[in-house]
């Protein structure tokens, strides 16, 4: 009776009952339908009980939530605890959150050990899944992010649009001749080999995007000093409609006095904010950056900077004529708060 669907187990009940009416015996129905005579008894006392409702199939085994060594109440402060913390923050000796880890602290916070093979199942009711961490700096400060994102750039975004300006977001970037990203495909168990040059190239680049699809770039044949940052600013007010509202990181070019003198004899036409410290991840340039490195890489690869240059301005010039990829940037989810 157990191994049929429920659909034919529900049939088979059926039977039983109208067999039952017709006036045949607990014993003469069992052995007519294949059951045992204290199945056929609980069949009938059910119908009698609840009526057609007593021969429908319900759910087996034990119910939802039984046989579990957590409480619901132990679950949630462990789910909580998972969400808000690194292992390491609350002593754990692991750097992610593996099933051995996620072992570790029930044990330490409820008391209870389990085997690392339960934790599968813990997780996925909890609908916990397996996944590449984001990066985010320990220096960072989470309560200056919040401040960020909930007060200062609404009102920068308040004073940008009373005094008819724009805002722009400036970073900084380098490309190298040596650099190699991305897969390639190979026969099995024969690892593909590239060939840079050990020669090392490289070239920096500074760039400002807006989330209307504007970008301002300029090539630095080195580091980025005062000098060419006053250069590329200088550029950047001139090619505006309004003042501009310049948000960028705190690199310490940045706060150059050359850049800071500079600045205050451009009080009208520029302004500039700091992002937190330590989030790059609020700079939606940085999807502008990491376009170029993608796109040169895929290139036969450059072992001098030559050759280098090349690829680097004309992946720019293209992007500069493509506004719809630069408002792209700003639909990432770290980013679509500026958009």
């Amino acid at each position: 009776m157990r191994k049929l669907p429920a659909a034919a187990q529900e049939e088979r009940r059926r039977q039983v009952i109208g067999l039952r009416e017709s006036g045949l015996t607990y014993d003469a129905i069992a052995a007519q339908v294949g059951l045992t005579r204290t199945g056929v008894f609980d069949i009938c006392r059910r119908f009698a009980e609840q009526g057609q409702a007593g021969l429908a199939s319900g759910p087996r085994g034990p119910a939802p939530g039984t046989g579990r060594f957590l409480q619901v109440e132990q679950e949630a402060q462990v789910r909580a605890l998972i969400r808000r913390h690194t292992p390491d923050e609350l002593g754990l000796p692991f750097a992610l959150w593996s099933r051995a880890a996620v072992r570790e602290l029930i044990e330490r916070h409820c008391g209870v050990r389990l085997a690392v093979r339960t934790m599968s199942t813990y997780l996925a009711r909890w609908g916990f899944t397996a996944q590449k961490p984001l990066r985010r700096a320990y220096e960072q400060s989470p309560k200056a992010v919040r401040r960020w994102l909930r007060q200062d750039y609404p009102a920068i975004v308040a004073q940008a649009r009373g005094e008819k300006g724009t805002i722009f977001w400036g970073d900084e970037t380098g490309s190298r001749s040596d650099d190699v990203r991305g897969r390639s495909f190979a026969p099995r168990g024969r690892t593909p080999v590239v060939r840079p040059s050990h020669k090392r190239a490289g070239l920096g680049l500074i760039s400002a995007v807006t989330n209307k699809g504007e970008l301002r770039w300029m090539v630095l044949e080195g580091a980025l000093k005062a000098p060419s940052l006053i250069r590329f600013l200088t550029r950047l007010i001139q090619d505006a409609n309004g003042k501009v509202f310049l948000i960028w990181d705190n690199l310490p070019v940045h706060r150059a006095r050359a850049v800071q003198d500079w600045l205050t004899e451009h009080p009208g036409q520029i302004e500039v904010f700091h992002l937190p410290s330590y989030s790059p991840e609020l700079n939606p340039d940085e999807g502008l950056n990491a376009d170029l490195k993608h796109a040169v890489t895929r290139k036969p690869p450059a072992r001098s900077k030559p050759a280098l240059k090349p690829a680097v301005i004309s992946h720019m010039r293209r992007l500069a004529k493509s506004p719809g990829r630069i408002r792209s940037y700003f639909a990432h989810p770290s980013f679509r708060y500026a958009a």
